[in-house]
């Protein structure tokens, strides 16, 4: 066809469309289709090349990151490898506190349990190679001795063993269910107090403008021993509070056995008694009692009866200038008041993943337990420092549990937490074996007592049997014993929500009160797990009135609240004092002399390293080696928590956690 007839067709088209669309009543439809691009064209070849090119380089991208994570990791179990070959070489195992004979006796029978573990996995690894876990044998179809050895182990552990071990599992599960539903109640009664905003509310407020007499008299106790770390921050915390200086006393009870601690803390009360403050330096030749018998000593002093309330610090613990003016209030106008708490801030909670952990543990005890007892039980038991008393509450023996408590929890003292394991472990000891000794002591006494049947019940119950004996017993048992155990006696069953799902619940609960640690919810649970053996060995020395039940170790403390931090607390928390703040910039020029003096005795005395824990190595080693029995049976839930428990008490038993000396 020419040119010109086609020029003639297009010509009478768009004469007619032209015509239909000049129709007012007719309506037009444009319809365009969008077909794909053809491969002829050339700028497809283009794009599809420069995505070939990203993909590329994207898969180069994520390759490099899994070689860096990789080179990561390598690096990492090298230097794990390294370490632990370094302190198995040293050979330097437990503290001191763990060489009592308790504590030997606990590690003999661990020590029996992982041989009986690995014989039984040798077994079973023989038993595996040679099928009988897909077609057990039986007495009657035995040929071979090994085969009827098996077929006589299947017997006894389905007619004899497995029985009490599933009883005993029973009874665990009940206890574990039963603290979970306390720790429930609890959590509902936090959100309760949070919901409707109860808190407790000061008779009345020190403003400055009261007249001295308006202030009551205020004993400030610091109880110490060999704290030459902290002694100075926690001195001058307590002496630039903001408080009449004629209506206020402190006493620096020191129980130091150490010459130069005792000199520094001398020479720090004599500094702050220069510039006029009521300060006292008290210092005892016998431990009697430890602690308590220093806090006995000294409130058995003359004066005292000048004084109506009296306040404890520990010696890393450091109140603010305006802490008096916040607690004392409460008490006006209750006379059956005994006893104000507060909350404890931790200045290095971040310092490592030792400090993170017991930040979640306090926060819950102090924003949870604490705070509903006081709220809905008017009544918990006192934390040791930071709490003001009602002196006549504490000369009353015994007539103080008739008193009502309150805690504040706006207030906080900033103390510190120990950041070695071996630190933390004597710390524990001590406050796990220490209930159960009163609870020895004073049960008799408890029943006795003028109060109401809930208080009896809370602090029986509640504090002694399920928090302080109860939780350390089953947590060990259960997760220690008889999960490793039902790995090589299947016929007894241990629920997979036993291991995992209930767990992660209450790992999720008790973080709640700290929700910046939710990326620690799995190290917390592992973590707790393995910190069941040194409270159920002091649960069970307390109990029992054994050796190391007895023993009081100063938690060691590295001064990580230096001045700085008291004055941005400070700031924080009250309106700063120009005179307070000029106080805390002060240093002790004659505690840094006789510091100085001392240096070379401290770098020549004994150097601090890193232990080996051989009740924690020897656990790690039984939970990795039902680990790989659950694996022959494949056991999902269970081989992966008896695997990552056992990494955690390796690392714990290897002093991997928490400080590290090189």
């Amino acid at each position: 066809m020419s040119n010109q007839a086609q020029n003639h067709e297009f010509q009478e088209w768009w004469n007619k469309q032209r015509g239909f669309l000049d129709k007012p009543d007719n309506t037009a439809f444009l319809t365009v289709e969008i077909s794909n691009p053809t491969a002829s064209d050339p700028t497809v070849d283009k794009g599809h090349t420069r995505s070939a090119r990203q993909l590329s380089w994207l898969w180069l991208l994520k390759f490099q990151q899994l070689a860096t994570s990789l080179a990561w990791l390598t690096n990492g179990s090298v230097y794990l490898l390294r370490t632990a070959n370094r302190r198995i070489a040293a050979s330097r195992t437990d503290s001191p506190s763990d060489s009592s004979a308790s504590s030997r006796r606990l590690y003999r029978i661990i020590k029996l349990f992982l041989l009986l573990v690995i014989l039984l996995l040798c077994f079973e690894l023989a038993a595996y190679f040679k099928g009988w876990h897909f077609s057990p044998p039986s007495m009657e179809s035995a040929e071979a001795a090994v085969e009827r050895a098996y077929a006589k182990w299947l017997e006894i552990r389905a007619g004899y063993l497995a029985p009490p071990l599933q009883s005993l599992t029973n009874v665990c599960i009940v206890l574990f269910l039963i603290q979970s539903v306390d720790r429930v109640v609890l959590m509902l009664g936090c959100f309760w107090i949070k919901f409707r905003k109860l808190r407790p509310v000061a008779a009345v407020e020190y403003d400055g403008s009261e007249n001295v007499e308006d202030y009551p008299m205020v004993l400030v106790q610091i109880p110490m021993c060999n704290e030459r770390e902290v002694y100075q921050q926690s001195i001058s915390a307590c002496c630039v509070q903001d408080w009449p200086k004629e209506r206020m006393l402190i006493q620096v009870l020191d129980d130091s056995d150490e010459l130069d601690a005792q000199l520094l803390i001398k020479a720090e009360v004599q500094k702050w008694q220069q510039r006029g403050v009521h300060i006292l330096y008290r210092h005892r030749l016998i431990r009697t009692g430890y602690k308590a018998g220093n806090l006995k000593s000294a409130m058995n002093c003359d004066y005292v009866k000048d004084y109506e309330f009296v306040a404890i610090f520990d010696a890393d613990f450091q109140p603010g200038p305006d802490f008096l003016k916040k607690t004392i209030p409460y008490f006006k106008g209750k006379d059956d008041l005994a006893l104000v708490q507060t909350r404890w801030a931790f200045v290095n909670k971040d310092e490592n993943l030792l400090t993170r952990l017991q930040n979640i543990n306090l926060s819950f005890h102090f924003e949870v337990e604490q705070q509903v007892n006081g709220v809905f039980i008017n009544f918990f038991g006192f934390n040791g420092t930071a709490g003001v008393w009602r002196i006549k509450a504490l000369e009353e023996c015994g007539g103080w549990l008739e008193r009502t408590t309150v805690e504040d929890m706006d207030i906080a003292c900033l103390c510190e937490l120990p950041e070695s394991y071996e630190a933390y472990k004597k710390q524990q000891h001590r406050w796990h074996s220490g209930p159960m000794q009163l609870f020895r002591l004073c049960f008799a006494d408890t029943l006795r007592a003028k109060v109401s049947f809930g208080k009896k019940a809370n602090l029986i119950f509640l504090f002694f049997l399920l928090r302080k004996l109860i939780l350390p017993f089953y947590s060990f048992t259960l997760f220690c014993i008889i999960l490793p155990l039902s790995m090589f006696l299947p016929e007894a069953e241990l629920p997979a929500w036993v291991v995992c799902y209930i767990p992660g619940l209450m790992s999720i609960l008790n973080i709640l009160p700290a929700p910046r640690s939710f990326p620690f919810i799995v190290p917390y649970l592992l973590f707790e797990n393995t910190m069941s053996v040194t409270k159920f060995h002091a649960m069970i020395s307390g109990l029992f009135r054994l050796g190391s039940s007895y023993e009081w170790v100063v938690t060691k403390k590295l001064g990580r609240s230096s001045e700085a931090d008291l004055v941005a607390f400070a700031e924080k928390e009250s309106d700063p004092l120009v005179e307070t703040t000029n106080l805390h910039r002060s240093s002790s020029e004659s505690g840094l002399d006789a510091l100085n003096k001392i240096e070379t005795t401290k770098k020549s005395g004994k150097k601090k390293r890193n232990r080996l824990y051989r009740k924690e190595l020897a656990l790690a080693m039984i939970l990795l080696t039902a680990a790989l029995r659950s694996l022959l049976s494949a056991q999902g839930i269970h081989f992966y928590f008896l695997l990552f428990q056992g990494i955690s008490f390796l690392v714990v038993g290897l002093d991997l956690i928490g400080e590290q000396v090189s």
